[in-house]
């Protein structure tokens, strides 16, 4: 064996020998051929040799790539597996958002548990057991006078179009029988909610209450007006909560409340006019960098509401910084010019003072966050008072013949003209209702007087129904005191008038305030009702036989008209009392309550 192996092992390298010296042999050889090439010939091969190596490198991996495989050979078919665990991921993200959602959902609860137990301002954060429940049963079956009964008739009549042709959507109109959308969340239907309930509708407020759990959604990506979704849907869930005591109008008014938020701006103290829902991007009106004084001073009764039934500062503490930051600002007796510029938070230098459009709330508002307060927060009270006193001395006039009493505004030379809007009759209530909270006698006969000038703007009209506008004549020997140009003929259906009726029959008892409030009532019947598709408002109160349709009926005929009408034909004085109760702007109720936020 030993043999035989050394045997081979030497053969194989006789052989590995022989090998290496051909190789030696042939490398001399090429040495010496290369030797003898010329110059030239050699940079040939040189540059042969390199191109050849950059084609190695560079075009021979793209030759290999996917583009220029056989088509069958691109394509790799998915494996079975891969498939399913992509199918896991999706379903693992899936869990885990909703797990995120629960997540968020549990911490809300617990935030506002702990708001309740942190905040002890709060004698009872549910008000609703307080005021309502245990005193009044709105779907227990009313006792309803013949007028209620047919003004319920008239809501439902207006229900049913909207129902109709517009369910879920912001406006009806009802002469093209169609819907149209300004902020995407059912406007007409969350404004309606506290009717239905004060009118003991119950089968209808059921149905919107369902709409409202299942459909009602604020993560909606456009721009809304912050006084308008305030006053209309902020408000009206509130209210609805307070009367009913369903989680489900706090829920969804705490939702609202929390995007809206993002409107308030606190370098100025001036909230922004537009805020979007989704995206919390809140910015000025387009036309300008100005807000309307009045909508940024008529959010605090709701945000102040939101506060007192959760337990969170953070909206009381909002609103009343713009409050305290308006009371600073200087004023002409109380009176204050109509925009406010967001950037700097002060008034538009000479701005028009009135009582009307874009100034009207700011002054009712004043009155109302004192009561709201359970009259602890004086600083409005005494506002209110000195804007009365700047009111008497500044706008009021009496026209020519009659002598009726209205109030003008204040034009940008502080010239006065002898305009007054329709808006302007909401004072007569706000002037009632400080009468009845000690204010004063004076307050309950200025507001008997200016009350009889809103009825005159209807009952002097053919339709008996008052124009938006009205001129009054101050010149003696003129046989007519209201002047009424053909642009401000239209009626909106509003409710103002009606309102201060209400206050003032509640204050008073007497008859005539219902009386007038009927021929107002039959007027509407007369010429805005459309047989089969609700009511309209209409252009000309001037012409009893074609007023003609604007094809608009507006939220608040629903949540303010109607409602003021029920009211003030009830002989039931519990029915919404002025002692437990304060109205915001849209004719929502909210409790007044002994304790509050922001005593200052």
């Amino acid at each position: 064996m030993s043999s035989t192996f050394k045997r081979d092992v030497t053969i194989n390298l006789g052989a590995f020998s022989d090998s290496i010296s051909d190789v030696t042999r042939k490398r001399q050889s090429i040495l010496r051929s290369w030797r003898r090439l010329s110059s030239l010939q050699r940079l040939i091969i040189g540059i042969v040799l390199l191109s050849t190596v950059v084609i190695a490198l560079f075009v021979l991996p793209s030759l290999m790539s996917n583009e220029n495989r056989p088509e069958f050979d691109k394509v790799q078919p998915k494996k079975e597996s891969e498939s399913f665990e992509e199918l896991h991921q999706i379903a693992d993200v899936q869990k885990l958002d909703k797990n995120l959602e629960d997540l968020k959902k549990k911490a809300l609860q617990d935030q506002l548990i702990e708001n309740e137990r942190k905040f002890p301002f709060i004698n009872n954060p549910d008000p609703v057991k307080q005021h309502i429940i245990s005193t009044y049963d709105f779907f227990g079956g009313q006792q309803q006078t013949p007028r209620q009964k047919q003004v319920v008739e008239a809501f439902k009549h207006a229900w049913s179009a909207y129902k109709k042709y517009a369910w879920g959507k912001d406006e009806l109109h009802p002469l093209s029988k169609t819907s149209s959308e300004w902020f995407g969340t059912g406007l007409t239907l969350v404004d309606s909610l506290d009717t239905l309930i004060i009118m003991g509708l119950k089968e209808e407020y059921d149905e919107a209450k369902a709409w409202v759990e299942d459909q009602l959604t604020f993560n909606v990506d456009k721009y809304v007006n912050l006084f308008e979704i305030t006053i209309r849907n902020l408000g009206a869930l509130l209210a609805a909560y307070h009367l009913t005591g369903h989680e489900v109008m706090k829920i969804k008014a705490i939702d609202l409340g929390e995007r809206l938020l993002n409107a308030f701006n606190h370098n100025s103290k001036i909230p922004y006019s537009d805020v979007n829902l989704a995206n919390g991007i809140a910015r000025p009106p387009k036309w300008g960098p100005d807000s309307s004084t009045s909508e940024v001073t008529t959010i605090q009764l709701e945000f102040r509401d939101l506060s007192l039934i959760t337990g969170n500062p953070r909206f009381a503490d909002a609103v009343h910084e713009v409050s305290m930051h308006v009371h600073e600002l200087p004023k002409t007796d109380g009176l204050v010019p109509i925009f406010i510029n967001a950037n700097s938070g002060d008034f538009r230098p000479a701005g028009t003072i009135t009582l009307g459009a874009r100034g009207d709330s700011y002054y009712e508002y004043l009155l109302k966050q004192w009561l709201q307060s359970g009259k602890k927060l004086k600083v409005f009270k005494e506002d209110f008072d000195e804007s009365y006193r700047g009111v008497k001395k500044s706008l009021m006039r009496r026209s020519e013949p009659s002598k009726l009493l209205f109030i003008g505004e204040l034009l940008s030379g502080r010239s006065f003209s002898p305009k007054m809007d329709h808006l302007v009759c909401f004072y007569p209530a706000t002037l009632a209702l400080a009468y009845h909270h000690g204010m004063g006698n004076e307050y309950l006969e200025d507001a008997k007087d200016l009350l009889n000038t809103c009825y005159e703007m209807y009952n002097r009209m053919p339709t008996k129904l008052s124009p938006e506008i009205v001129y009054f004549n101050l010149a003696q020997g003129v046989e007519e005191d209201l002047i009424v140009k053909p642009l401000d003929a239209h009626n909106l259906l509003r409710p103002e008038t009606v309102e201060s009726m209400f206050y003032l029959y509640r204050l008073t008892r007497n008859e005539t305030y219902r009386d007038q409030a009927w021929q107002i009532f039959l007027a509407f019947e007369k010429h805005t009702k459309l047989p089969e598709s609700g009511y309209s408002s209409i252009n000309n109160v001037k012409d009893a036989g074609n007023p003609r349709f604007r094809d608009k009926m507006e939220s608040f005929f629903l949540s303010e008209t109607l409602k003021y009408l029920y009211l003030i034909f009830s002989d039931d004085f519990n029915l919404i009392s002025l002692d437990d109760f304060v109205f915001n702007s849209e004719g929502h109720p909210l409790p007044i309550y002994n304790d509050s936020v922001n005593e200052k």
